[in-house]
């Protein structure tokens, strides 16, 4: 798998590379890559973190700590999709819209540095399920050499950890739209009180995975199972610290942390294609 994933970078990187770097174990591994490749290859190699209201400042702070360590150039690209006309009312295509305009100013920023190839940190996972996102990728020239070359999230923080990469076990973090049901309109305020839960459900839980799903004033916790009884236990803290926050109702998840929980009211568009 290894050997695979350095072959495939091989053959891409002469041109210079933009990587779109979230910090995360997929983007963090194939950015490690990289930098190893260009011990053998000398290419130019910049990593971007695009900075929106979808993304936590700890993330930001992460992905630029990350990027000093492996020592390489490091840049924001600072948007905000909730001024799209498109993304008003949460469509179920948010993912294509936003991913693709995005891509579309680094694809920008890539061609005034004269880095001819966009690379992400897709992995082969994430073709399995609904990532409408991923056709603005093929339609815009992003690669994305994990996925190319078959690598699984499993496969990933295997590969990360046998490199002694320090976000092997880091839980993934996606962006915090996917916090919120389809067809309800996105705003900062509301991106930030859950981003607020997830850090104090973090505190009480550090190390471990988790989601805090809105529904209006509803709070719905997900933890992985083996949590739930111990969530339960301390649900009087957890209910009033969540209330504090404006949430009349806090829930917890009986089903556990399962990634696109709120992807099954997409049955409500039956004619919507898989990675549309």
């Amino acid at each position: 798998m290894e050997e695979r994933l350095s072959d495939f970078l091989r053959s891409h990187c002469t041109g210079g590379v933009a990587l779109a770097f979230s910090g995360g174990v997929d983007s963090s591994l194939l950015l490690h890559a990289l930098i190893r490749l260009r011990e053998e290859k000398n290419f130019p190699l910049v990593a971007f973190f695009f900075r929106t209201p979808f993304q936590t400042s700890e993330e930001s702070q992460g992905s630029l700590s990350c990027a000093a360590k492996e020592g390489c150039e490091y840049e924001q690209i600072i948007m905000d999709p909730l001024q799209l006309p498109e993304l008003k009312n949460n469509p179920p295509n948010r993912c294509y819209i936003c991913k693709h305009a995005l891509f579309t100013t680094l694809g920008e920023r890539a061609r005034k540095r004269g880095l001819s190839v966009m690379m992400d940190g897709t992995n082969a996972d994430d073709l399995k399920q609904y990532r409408p996102g991923l056709r603005a990728l093929r339609e815009l020239g992003v690669l994305s050499p994990l996925a190319e070359v078959r690598m699984s999230k499993e496969d990933v923080r295997a590969l990360a950890n046998r490199w002694g990469l320090p976000c092997a076990s880091r839980p993934s973090a996606p962006c915090l739209a996917t916090r919120f049901e389809y067809g309800v309109a996105l705003t900062k305020e509301n991106l930030k009180r859950a981003a607020r839960g997830e850090e104090l459900l973090r505190s009480l839980f550090p190390g471990e995975p988790m989601r805090l799903r809105v529904h209006g004033d509803l709070a719905r916790i997900e933890l992985p199972s083996h949590l739930l009884l111990r969530a339960a236990q301390q649900a009087e803290e957890i209910s009033a610290s969540l209330r504090r926050l404006g949430f009349f109702h806090v829930t917890l998840d009986l089903e556990g942390l399962r990634s696109g929980s709120m992807d099954i009211s997409l049955k409500k568009y039956p004619d919507l294609p898989h990675n549309a």
